[in-house]
Parts: C-alpha cells; sequence; structure tokens
C-alpha cells in the first residue's frame, strides 16, 4: 500500500484494514504525520517505510520531548530491504524557500550520488517526496520536479519510482511509464494498492484500487 501527502479517512478508521487485501508492505511517500504513520504499524503486522516530506510533520510530539514515530522505518538516504524488495529513500524536495527538507542542487547531486553508490548491487524502488522531471513535476517552483531523482533512475532503474509532493492539481495521471528507464511512476497521494510480481525480468507492477 502507498500513502502520501494526507490522513485518508478510508485507513485512518476503526477496522482498518478491513475491506483491504491481505497487505505486504506500506511506503509513505512523504507528508504523512507520525500519528498515522504509527497507527499503520501498529494496525499491521507488515513492514512501513517512508521518507520525510518538507512540511515535516512527521515527528511526534509529546510530554516534553519530539521525536520519530515508533514501529516504522525511515529510509531518507539509505537503502533498506522490506518484504523483499530493496528500497532507497529520499525525502524533502528541492529549496523553494526557508524551510526544513529543502535541499540545494549541490546536496541532491552528492546525496542522491552517496545514495546510487549504496544501490551499486540494484534496487528494486526508489521512494522520493519529489517527483522526477517529467510528466508529473509540477508547472510551479514549489513543485518542479529534481533532475538528480532522475539521474538516479537513469544510473540504477528501479523498476518503480513512488513520490508525493504534487497532490492532485493540475490533473496528472497517477502512473506513467518513464520512457528514458522504463520505471513506473507513481503519485502516491491519498492511498493506493498494488500488486507486485517477481518476474525473471525483475519486479512487475498494477496499481490498484485507492484515491
Amino acid at each position: 500500500m502507498l500513502v502520501a501527502d494526507m490522513v485518508h479517512p478510508y485507513v485512518y478508521r476503526t477496522g482498518f484494514p478491513q475491506g483491504l487485501p491481505e497487505l505486504d508492505l506500506v511506503l509513505s511517500a512523504g507528508d504523512i504525520p507520525g500519528y498515522f504513520l504509527e497507527f499503520l504499524a501498529s494496525s499491521l503486522t507488515v513492514p512501513v517505510v517512508y521518507v520525510p516530506g518538507n512540511h515535516n510533520d512527521e515527528y511526534i510530539n509529546e510530554g516534553a520531548g519530539r521525536h520519530r514515530p515508533q514501529g516504522v522505518i525511515n529510509a531518507d538516504g539509505k537503502v533498506i530491504t522490506a518484504a523483499g524488495l530493496k528500497i532507497a529513500g529520499w525525502g524533502g524536495v528541492p529549496r523553494y524557500r526557508n524551510g526544513e527538507n529543502q535541499y540545494t542542487p549541490t546536496q541532491a547531486r552528492w546525496g542522491l550520488a552517496k545514495l546510487a553508490w549504496q544501490a551499486r548491487s540494484g534496487v528494486d524502488i526508489l521512494l522520493t517526496h519529489a517527483p522526477p522531471l517529467g510528466p508529473h513535476a509540477g508547472s510551479d517552483y514549489a513543485h518542479r520536479g529534481c533532475e538528480y531523482i532522475t539521474r538516479f533512475m537513469e544510473k540504477r532503474r528501479p523498476k518503480l519510482v513512488i513520490h508525493g509532493h504534487i497532490h492532485e492539481y493540475e490533473g496528472k495521471k497517477v502512473s506513467y511509464i518513464d520512457q528514458a528507464t522504463g520505471a513506473q511512476v507513481i503519485n502516491a497521494y491519498g492511498y493506493h494498492i498494488l500488486e507486485l510480481a517477481q518476474q525473471p525480468e525483475g519486479v512487475s507492477v498494477k496499481v490498484g484500487a485507492g484515491d
């Protein structure tokens, strides 16, 4: 299951995960509150993997402290393995104003080059908050695509690229196939159910219900 950018009422409800197929993995593409991530982790017995968004609301504020959500996996700047899949994570967005979790071109170039080195043996999924260059990039400066995410795709050829940040405005399709790399690029806004199948040539993907 994919989530990003909102607390979807069909997921954050009494009785979850009733009504959904059996899940193997949850991937959060950013701007999901920490309490929602912990809800997913406590409601399911599968890994919950996330990267932070640009609003930096993944933290839990309770008592006198502020801490990251418990029972979930922060993949930002790392390559991790979950549910048999190798996942590279890159949170935040290209800088558009002063604020947390916004990176300069230099930070993106070096950070994603380091991530590509970690993924030198191959990676199945690239999980980001910002979109790569291409059809999902917003026309405004704050939602522009990141060229260094695209460079990572060209270098490491993940089968699946999952991002958030652009929500549903401008009528963009949920997914498309990147012509240069063959990756399926999915906007995870809201929630989506994916069917992943290991094939001899790699991972095949089918986007199911959810909005």
